[in-house]
């Protein structure tokens, strides 16, 4: 059956039209022409975190301009395209016009998604917990096998990430790792990600060689903003202060410059300590534990908290995607049934097609129980 160019192109413009809407480009390129006089101004790099800021953001809104506009020009190439190729009837440059078309669906597929996040948190950079679970040191090892899985898929899009705290499990791998991902929308991204993830594979430290599933919880939270007013009373919060410690237990830090803080009436825990100093350390786990405490103070029940902060057992009945490595190679969203082959890809970061089709279940299932 022919492609109906028409109809296709006509679906393309509709979606992009959205897609414009919702990112505002007028105001885009306002931040943008801000961003440029900020970032030529003579005092920038006197404080040189905030001159990083400024040129990642500035980099950041450029790019997503020039991704916006550059889809609306190879939309128009497209249509240039498939007129040529229907006028000289040439069959290798209607195939060419398949191609481009394919691409497209998947690159404007992609940009749609961003039109779906319109949740309160959305917008907000975000913080996420890895923590291993059932499976002893499968478990540890498969809970650092997500932190590179996360970091790389941050880092083929560019955007900067701040690990902030690793606990070392005894043998191998992570009892619990905690990192920043600082760019909007990487809540709203990162937040289908939340719940139990499994593994099953040959243990590699099984000397027998037996297979053996795991499990490591993953839990994501907006990073808080300065309008958000969390105000914590210091008789709530429970302070520790231990050395850092590195894999296998090796100090890394011969002073008390890891913190721990408790939230008592709600149990929470947040432990920092991948900073220099105990003030930074105690620092940005206030900030950390205030972004959790931001979804809580909007939760009104208990299993509403549970369900928000991603709190999750890591183990059987509960898990949200798999990830076979024997007797087959798959990785499958359980909730959405999208699967892929290449475990390897995944592993390394390669996990967009998951996050859309998380958002856009997450976005079914809101308008369903509404």
């Amino acid at each position: 059956m022919a492609l109906d160019f028409a109809s296709e192109l006509q679906e393309l413009r509709a979606t992009m039209a959205s897609v414009r809407e919702v990112s505002d480009l007028d105001a885009l390129r306002a931040q943008i022409s801000d961003l440029e006089q900020q970032s030529i101004a003579p005092d920038l790099w006197d404080d040189q975190e905030h001159a990083q800021q400024v040129t990642s953001k500035l980099s950041r809104s450029n790019a997503e301009l020039e991704r916006i506009e550059g889809m609306d020009a190879r939309i128009e190439d497209l249509e240039v395209l498939v007129e040529m190729g229907q006028e000289e009837d040439d069959a290798e440059t209607m195939a060419e016009a398949e191609r481009e078309l394919r691409s497209l669906r998947k690159a404007v597929g992609e940009l749609e998604v961003k039109t779906l996040l319109s949740g309160e948190y959305d917008k907000r950079e975000a913080v996420v917990t890895i923590r291993a679970g059932a499976g002893g040191v499968d478990a540890a090892d498969f809970a650092e096998m997500l932190l590179r899985m996360y970091l790389r898929w941050a880092e083929r899009h560019q955007y900067p990430t701040k690990v902030m705290d690793t606990s070392y499990a005894e043998e191998a791998g992570l009892k619990s790792a905690t990192f920043e991902v600082n760019v909007p929308y990487a809540y709203g991204n990162l937040s289908v990600e939340a719940g139990t993830h499994r593994l099953v594979r040959i243990s590699p430290f099984d000397n027998q060689g037996r297979r053996q599933t795991s499990f490591a919880a993953v839990e994501v939270v907006p990073l808080i903003e300065g309008t958000d007013h969390i105000d914590i009373p210091e008789n709530e919060l429970k302070i520790d202060v231990f050395r850092s410690s590195g894999p296998g237990g090796q100090s890394v830090n011969t002073t008390d410059s890891a913190v721990r803080m408790t939230h008592l009436p709600t149990g929470t825990v947040v432990s920092m300590q991948n900073e220099k100093s105990q003030i930074q350390n105690r620092a940005a786990a206030l900030r950390v534990m205030q972004s959790r405490l931001l979804l809580l103070k909007r939760a009104e029940e208990a299993a509403a908290k549970k369900e928000l902060a991603g709190d999750v057992k890591a183990s059987w009945g509960d898990q949200m995607r798999s990830y076979v490595l024997h007797p087959y190679q798959m990785v499958k969203d359980l909730r959405t049934e999208h699967e892929v082959g290449n475990t390897s890809a995944v592993f390394d970061g390669d996990i967009d097609g998951f996050m859309e089709a998380g958002i856009r279940w997450k976005i079914g299932s809101a308008r369903e129980q509404d």
